[in-house]
């Protein structure tokens, strides 16, 4: 094959091993999952066993709501709309909003209802006021719950407080107060443990000054009901900070797109309280806003009045001015002509004082160059022009005349001037009286019918799907944590050491377990509690028969027949291991020992029913005779040593060359010796131990050993000049599994698979 095409080969294979490395294996999460399972279920128990606790513990919340309807334009008496014009004014919907949730009204509804003082009942944490609540729901005979948990200090259900008044010095404003009920009506105050003020309900209370305090404290409690040492705690806000929190529940929307219609709601756990609040609101700003339009009004109607008093004067003297000149020239005939220039000089001469006057007013509000200004300059400059015609009419009349027409046009113009705004304010009077606000109230708060917090089931279902979510989290941080190998093939990588077999997890294998919790011991039991004598068709025990054929030849070049199994901790499963690999050499046809040399923690002798006295401990420091210590089991046909009692020594004792020449003598009795060491990592006893025998097995469970774990276990074996055989992989999850009941050993391929008998 040419070279670039060899270099594309490889790259292909790369690539494609990359590619496979990358890709997510659904399986193997699946896998991680289910072996998780019992992890995920119990974070979702609990999870969802807060859910519930939190539904039904939470303060009920309602929601009240109240209806305003924002008109265009101020509704008056019929007839009057020409004049409310000139001070009725049209305000934006989010004008009225604002207005709504302002301080001057959110203010006055927080005077009028006394919301500055706070008093309620003091509960126990968490469930207290859950336990009140279910307690008045249950009992209307307005009874008092006796206390729980003897907490008497803490209201149980039933206690009620009504606090009229509650003066306190500024500094003492968001302050708590604590109030104790005593005996027929009578209470203590307190403030930061110290006494304050003692009372009685239904008279006024007032304290002695506080220290640091210029102001005593003025209590008068209308309703105290609970039981002698219940507490209570009172509170008289600042109008800034009850007003901050009306305004945070409180909520303004106009209901639709430019409909004017304005809805008021407002949540509280006191919905009583709430309907009397949003009610209130809703009544001030009515009541603000009729006042602000009859306030227009009054402005204009002391603009008339002060105006009235100077025009009627300046008609007063026209009229004398007149009727002097008269009796001065005699009586004088004005022809038909002259009346009606005197006529229009007089209309004229009004309609300019008129839009003299609206052009002040125009421009209180505007400049010179605004559209309306200048529309009405032009209309008071054609008048002008007019009035300038007349003016040349009057001058070509005898001279008499000409004064007789001025004095009597000055008369008109007065009078009617007069007569015009005397006019108007009597129908300003009329119109203030008849005065109706911008703001109509359409619905006023009801009670509601249930509350809208908290929703039990939404609670509940969302508390189930985060303690599953949370569950599956835990099951892949532990596993992110803990960084245990599951794999193999990864030990044969790292280590080089050839992994001889991988038993996978039996269930069977946990209900023996528990059984045995449950004995004591197979004494108790009547039978060993040994899994390949229970269930020869379990697969792990298939697992371990794939091991025996694998020590069978890892043997032949050993220089003896003793195989020590240890571990690198505690619980990886090697005592399992031993007494099962015992059982399993036995059926075929092999003459076996198996000895429990963990003499810290042995255990084995629990699992045949056997006693661990005079055992291998005794052998070694007694120099029994081996035959006295071996115990028969017949029903595994095999033979086994107990630890014996457990020594203060157990590392002395193994040094002891008694524990060598033990060996030697049985090595040439049997067919195979099994001895069961301690963790390499826990004590010094598997090196010591392992230096006698003709293999090593170690023994890893699957998930629970970190690399750097494993390889201090390989190199405390190595400093004591031992070689580990082989790896025994244990409680490999069936669902990890890729080799079935074969493996890769190195240099040997073993392939063993398993028929049931016909």
């Amino acid at each position: 094959m040419p070279n670039s095409q060899l270099e594309i080969t490889n790259n292909l294979t790369q690539s494609g091993s990359d590619n496979e490395e990358d890709v997510i294996n659904l399986g193997e999460l699946l896998s991680l999952v289910m072996d998780g399972k019992w992890l995920i279920l119990t974070i979702t128990l609990t999870v969802f066993l807060i859910g519930i606790g939190k539904a039904y513990i939470d303060t009920p919340i309602y929601k009240v709501d109240a209806m305003l309807q924002v008109n265009e334009k101020s509704q008056s008496m019929v007839g009057m709309e020409p004049l409310t014009d000139m001070f009725g004014t049209k305000l934006p919907v989010m004008a009225e909003i604002e207005l709504i949730k302002s301080r001057k009204v959110l203010g006055a509804a927080i005077n009028n209802l006394s919301l500055e003082v706070i008093a309620k009942p003091k509960f126990f944490p968490l469930v207290g006021e859950a336990i009140a609540r279910r307690f008045k729901r249950h009992n209307q005979d307005n009874a008092v719950s006796s206390p729980f948990f003897g907490q008497d200090e803490y209201a149980w259900g039933g206690e009620e407080i009504q606090v009229g008044t509650l003066t306190v010095p500024d500094t003492l404003r968001d302050e708590e107060l604590i109030l104790v009920a005593g005996d027929q009506g009578h209470f203590e105050l307190f403030f930061n443990d110290e006494l304050i003020a003692e009372g009685e309900v239904g008279k006024l209370v007032s304290s002695q000054q506080i220290e640091n305090h210029q102001q005593p404290v003025s209590l008068f409690v209308s309703i105290l009901r609970a039981r002698s040492g219940t507490r209570f705690t009172l509170m008289r806000q600042s109008s800034n900070n009850a007003i901050r929190q009306l305004r945070n529940s409180l909520t303004v929307s106009e209901k639709g797109k430019s409909t004017g219609i304005l809805e008021l709601t407002l949540e509280s756990d006191n919905a009583a309280s709430a309907v009397q609040i949003i009610n209130e609101i809703a009544n001030i700003y009515l009541q603000q806003n009729v006042q602000y339009k009859s306030a227009e009004s009054q402005k204009t109607l002391e603009f008339l009045d002060k105006q009235l008093p100077i025009l009627k004067g300046q008609m007063e003297s026209s009229i004398a001015a007149l009727n002097r000149y008269k009796n001065q020239k005699g009586s004088v005939n004005l022809d038909i002509e002259t009346q009606n220039t005197l006529t229009g000089v007089v209309e004229i001469k009004t309609q300019i004082t008129l839009l003299q006057q609206k052009r002040d007013e125009l421009r209180q509000k505007f400049t010179e160059s605004h559209p309306n200004v200048i529309a009405v300059d032009k209309q008071i400059a054609r008048l002008q022009g007019q009035m300038q015609s007349h003016t040349q009419m009057i001058k070509s009349l005898p001279k008499t005349q000409q004064i007789i027409l001025e004095l009597s046009g000055d008369v008109n113009v007065s009078t009617n001037l007069y007569t015009t705004l005397l006019n108007n304010a009597q129908t300003l009077r009329v119109a203030k009286a008849g005065t109706v606000g911008d703001v109509k109230i359409i619905d006023y708060a009801v009670l509601p019918d249930k509350a809208i917090k908290p929703n039990k089931l939404l609670i509940i279902g969302v508390a189930s799907v985060l303690g599953i979510f949370l569950g599956i989290v835990a099951v892949f941080v532990r596993k992110s944590l803990l960084r245990g190998i599951e794999d193999p093939d990864l030990i044969e990588k790292q280590l080089h050491i050839p992994v001889y077999a991988t038993i996978h997890h039996s269930k069977d294998q946990i209900l023996l377990n528990k059984e045995l919790d449950k004995f004591s011991s197979a004494i108790r039991l009547n039978r060993p509690a040994v899994l390949s004598l229970r269930n020869k068709e379990d697969i792990a025990i298939e697992s371990l028969r794939s091991l025996r054929t694998t020590i069978h030849f890892s043997l032949l070049e050993a220089r003896n027949n003793i195989i020590v199994i240890s571990g690198p901790s505690p619980g990886v499963g090697k005592s399992f291991v031993a007494v099962n690999l015992a059982v399993v050499m036995a059926d075929a046809g092999k003459k076996i020992l198996l000895i429990d040399a963990d003499m810290r923690k042995g255990v084995i002798n629990k699992l045949f029913g056997v006693s661990r006295e005079n055992g291998l401990s005794e052998i070694i420091l007694n120099a029994r005779p081996a035959q006295d210590s071996t115990r028969e089991i017949p029903s595994a046909n095999i033979d086994f040593i107990p630890t014996g009692t457990i020594p203060p020594n157990p590392s002395e004792l193994l040094l002891h060359e008694r524990f060598s020449l033990l060996l030697d003598e049985l090595t040439k009795k049997y067919d195979l010796i099994i001895v069961d060491s301690p963790p390499i990592l826990a004590v010094t006893d598997a090196a010591i131990i392992s230096r006698l025998a003709g293999a090593v097995l170690m023994v890893v469970r699957a998930g629970s050993h970190t690399k750097r774990e494993l390889e201090q276990s390989v190199r405390r074996f190595s400093q004591s000049g031992i070689s580990i055989k082989g790896i025994v992989f244990n409680d490999m999850p069936l669902s990890s599994s890729r080799y079935g009941y074969g493996h890769n050993y190195g240099k040997y391929v073993y392939q063993y698979s398993y028929q049931k008998p016909k």
